[in-house]
C-alpha cells in the first residue's frame, strides 16, 4: 500500500482544559496558606508576649539591686518597665490612655491583695512629677510589681 492510498483521518487535538474547577491541590493551598499564616501570627504573639514578660521579670531583678541609681531614677524606671509590660500584654487601646486612678486599678484587677491603690501604687503615679516625694515605699512598690508581673500568666488578647 502507497502512503496516499492509506485511511489516515486528520489529527484531532483534546479539548482545552478548562480552569474551573481547579484541581486538589489548588483546594488544599487555598486552605493551606491561609492557614499557616494565621498560625504563624499567633506563633509570633505568644513568643513575643512570653519574651516581653521573661524580659520584665529580669529587668525587675537588675532594677531592684542597682545600687547606683537614685530612687527617683528607679521610680521612674519601675514606672516605665510597668507600662511597657502591660502594653505588651494588653490590648493597646485598653492599657496606653490608663493615668492615675485608672492605671492603678488596672494593674490591681490581677492581684489578690490589690496594693497599687494605696500610699504605696501612688508612688507609682505621683513621685515621677515631685521632685521631693517620699520614697520609703519604694521597697514595697518593687515587691508589689513583682507580684504584679508574676501574677501576669497568658496574655489577654
Amino acid at each position: 500500500m502507497q502512503a496516499t492510498e492509506l485511511p489516515l483521518r486528520d489529527i484531532h487535538l483534546p479539548p482545552v482544559i478548562s480552569w474551573w474547577p481547579p484541581a486538589i491541590g489548588w483546594w488544599i493551598l487555598a486552605v493551606l496558606i491561609p492557614l499557616c499564616i494565621f498560625l504563624s501570627y499567633k506563633l509570633y504573639k505568644h513568643i513575643t508576649r512570653k519574651t516581653a514578660l521573661k524580659s520584665a521579670r529580669q529587668h525587675l531583678k537588675t532594677l531592684r539591686q542597682n545600687e547606683q541609681l537614685t530612687k527617683q531614677e528607679k521610680l521612674a524606671a519601675l514606672s516605665s518597665l510597668m507600662r511597657r509590660t502591660a502594653v505588651s500584654l494588653y490590648p493597646r487601646t485598653d492599657v496606653a490612655s490608663l493615668t492615675g486612678e485608672d492605671w492603678l486599678n488596672f494593674l490591681d484587677q490581677s492581684i489578690p491583695n490589690r496594693g497599687f491603690n494605696s500610699d504605696t501604687g501612688w508612688l507609682l503615679t505621683d513621685a515621677l512629677y515631685s521632685q521631693n516625694a517620699d520614697t520609703q515605699y519604694l521597697a514595697p512598690l518593687i515587691n508589689l510589681c513583682e507580684t504584679w508581673l508574676n501574677a501576669q500568666q497568658e496574655p489577654k488578647i
